[in-house]
């Protein structure tokens, strides 16, 4: 029996030196880093690479430093000129300091989020709602510049932010619809004025080229004959020119 007592010892210590090795090696990707805490006092980020930890002693906390893309979920915004709309966007941010974004903040996934959400709201409600669809570069710049701001002392860099999509409830988009199709109309009639408007003045220049030249009336009266000749109308109505009945009327 101590025979036996003797050869399990050193397979123990064995088993026991390699559960501490293995909690003491850790292996990081290009990506990531480890924040390490030494009996609770920071000493810094480690990696990529093999990274040396003291067992019992040390404590590591990875970092992911790629880029997150982040869906802000719909928010309910009135705009300046007093529309509710419902808005959602998407965030793009990444950990650009390990250590603050560990330190600084006790989430900071959760702490963008909510920066994001309030933000989005309190920015678009300063816009009137059509410059929420005529001007969505702008309003992305200024969401990202201040979620930026913002996020900065948690060792964030928001890089970009997009507002994707403004729905509206079905009353107003019935309105908007009625708006459109008003809008369409009076430019139609402009349009229409615009060519009443060109087409009485070759009337007139028309009119004046005839009255210095008779001879021009007598053309066009003759082009209107032959128009008329190729009609398929039974009744043909021929104008008299006023040459004829002229004589007649002073006396």
């Amino acid at each position: 029996m101590d025979g036996n007592m003797i050869a399990i010892g050193p397979l123990v210590a064995a088993i026991v030196a390699l559960i501490i090795l293995g909690n003491a090696i850790r292996i990081l990707r290009e990506y990531e880093r480890g924040v390490i805490f030494r009996l609770g006092r920071l000493i810094g980020a480690k990696g990529p690479g093999i990274i040396l930890l003291i067992p019992l002693i040390d404590r590591m906390q990875r970092i992911d430093l790629r880029t997150i893309t982040f869906d802000i979920p719909p928010q309910d915004v009135i705009t300046r000129d007093n529309i509710s709309v419902k808005v959602n966007a998407v965030l793009y941010f990444r950990v650009v300091d390990a250590n603050q974004a560990v330190v600084n903040v006790a989430n900071y996934m959760v702490a963008t989020s909510q920066i994001a959400q309030t933000t989005l709201r309190a920015i678009l409600g300063q816009f009137e709602f059509d410059d929420l669809l005529a001007n969505r570069d702008q309003i992305n710049q200024k969401l990202q510049k201040i979620i930026d701001d913002q996020t900065e002392p948690w060792g964030i860099k928001v890089s970009v932010v997009e507002v994707k999509n403004v729905d509206l409830p079905v009353e107003m988009q019935r309105t908007i619809a009625r708006q459109a199709e008003a809008e369409r109309e009076r430019r139609a009639k402009i349009i229409h004025a615009e060519g009443e408007l060109q087409a009485s003045a070759k009337l007139a220049e028309a009119a004046e080229i005839i009255g210095k030249n008779p001879a021009t009336l007598q053309l066009r009266f003759l082009q209107t004959l032959t128009e008329i000749a190729v009609e398929k109308d039974s009744r043909i109505f021929f104008p008299i020119p006023l040459d004829l009945i002229t004589p007649f009327l002073k006396k």
